[in-house]
């Protein structure tokens, strides 16, 4: 009896197991997935959809076509050989004969009003001969260049028509890191992509992109065609234009960068009212402040930006700034950094009268300032002199051109931009040197360098100063 019973027990525990494994198994398959998750799941999705819903009809399709000469050899490199040309010599060159070529282009534009202007990055639409605009419904539109900003690599385009859909402009001024983006664009050629990512950093400069860099960086997707296109944030409002992506493989690879809403609307406010960016204007050269120099000035801050030379008779000059100076806030704001300071004042308009706040000797001043406009000189010196500076491309050497460059104030003379393939100055002169003198006569402007290149006969050689990693030092040119 007592056998039996505990047969009993042992089937009744045996059966029990087999019922609550079974169960287990059947409640893993019918419910895997919870029902909160599959609500909060449902939810970001249509989120996302009504974010991306928004914006979309605004982002259009730019496709440009444009001219490109190239010289031609039909006998491919083999006449270039330093052996071929030695025993040949030059019968063979035809470096002269040159080839016209069409290139085309894509790319991305935000439509931000409804009568047709279009905001893009400056080199999507660059030295373009015709530009198309695809709607998101599928219209196509001509469009021209208003105005663009190699500084900032913004455009403006136009397009004729009405009451287009467009895009709400958002303040990029109060993105934080983490927050929620999705970027809008045509990558590879591809319509209307949707990514989405979050701010992964804010007021990214020395990017090495443009001139004024404030971007936004991101890891939304953002490939080859998402240039110029819209990064919104989750009001669907845009908070920047996708200008670049960081890879070394042409694709994504985590990180990509846009132009702040705030900086771009400023640039085309500024373009579509003036035709070209106007910007304010301080005069100082400035720097950032690394642990030595702070150590050195008797501060522990590192934040600010570091006078290290005030223009004389401009608005700095006139407030009282002086070398040496750590300008620490400008209307208010504070400033991280050199790159900061330069990109305030840059989108202020000029005119604008303003406090400066300073330390000097380790006591925090304020100054009254007006700030001026920004005359940047862009003229080039001409490349077609038949000696030795032939192909040689020069430029003025700007405020600028010195900040971006750390080339001291007590330098004068013209900076090298560019050289061509058959130029005699191309073993001696690299890009960015500044040229002093020429001939012993002293080079400040471009009009000075005309004048003493003018001068030097085809086939003599030219004695240059030049001023090269910190320093200066004599080169010889010869025919």
């Amino acid at each position: 009896m007592k056998m039996t019973i505990k047969k009993l027990q042992s089937t009744i525990l045996i059966i029990f197991v087999l019922v609550v494994s079974c169960a287990f198994v059947l409640s893993k398959e019918s419910f895997g997935v919870s029902s909160e998750t599959t609500q909060f799941l449902s939810t970001l999705g249509n989120a996302l959809s009504e974010v991306a819903e928004t914006a979309r009809p605004a982002v259009v399709n730019i496709s440009t076509t444009s001219t490109v000469t190239r010289e031609e050899n039909p006998f491919g490199g083999m006449f270039n050989d330093p052996f071929f040309r030695r025993f040949f010599g030059d019968q063979f060159d035809h470096r002269d004969q040159k080839q016209k070529f069409k290139k085309s282009a894509l790319g991305s534009g935000v439509i931000v009003t409804e009568d047709g202007y279009i905001l893009t990055n400056n080199h999507v639409v660059k030295e373009a001969d015709e530009i198309k605009i695809v709607l998101n419904d599928k219209r196509e539109f001509k469009g021209r260049v208003v105005g663009s900003d190699p500084k900032t690599d913004l455009a403006v385009v136009k397009i004729d028509a009405e009451k287009l859909p467009t895009v709400k402009m958002g303040d990029s001024g109060v993105l934080k890191t983490g927050d929620v983006v999705v970027a809008i664009g045509n990558p590879f050629g591809l319509s209307q992509t949707i990514t989405m990512g979050i701010v992964s950093a804010v007021g990214r400069s020395n990017v090495g992109i443009a001139d004024f860099e404030d971007f936004i960086q991101t890891d939304a997707a953002i490939n080859p065609g998402n240039s110029g296109g819209a990064l919104v944030n989750a009001k669907g409002e845009l908070i920047g234009i996708n200008t670049a992506i960081f890879s070394t493989s042409g694709g994504y690879m985590g990180i990509g960068f846009a132009i702040p809403s705030n900086m771009a609307k400023s640039i085309m406010d500024s373009i579509i009212k003036n035709g070209k960016v106007i910007r304010g204007w301080m005069g100082v050269s400035i720097q950032n402040l690394t642990n030595e120099l702070a150590e050195s000035l008797g501060i522990k801050d590192t934040s600010g930006a570091l006078v290290s030379g005030v223009e004389k008779n401009s608005p700095a000059d006139q407030a009282g700034i002086k070398r040496g100076d750590i300008i620490t806030a400008l209307h208010g704001k504070k400033i991280a950094d050199s790159s900061a300071l330069r990109n305030m004042v840059s989108s202020t308009t000029p005119g604008t009268k303003t406090d400066v706040t300073l330390i000097r000797e380790g006591k925090e001043k304020k100054l009254a300032i007006t700030l001026g406009e920004s005359k940047e000189k862009s003229a080039l010196g001409k490349s077609d002199y038949a000696n030795v500076m032939k192909g040689v491309i020069v430029q003025e050497l700007t405020q600028d051109v010195r900040e971006k460059l750390n080339i001291p104030e007590n330098i004068e003379g013209v900076i090298v931009t560019g050289m061509s393939q058959n130029s005699p100055a191309r073993s001696q002169l690299r890009i960015h040197d500044v040229i002093q003198e020429i001939s012993r006569h002293p080079v400040q402007n471009i009009k000075e360098y005309d004048q003493a290149v003018s001068k030097i006969k085809e086939k003599s050689s030219a004695l240059l100063l030049i001023y090269r990693n910190k320093g200066s030092l004599y080169i010889t040119i010869k025919p």
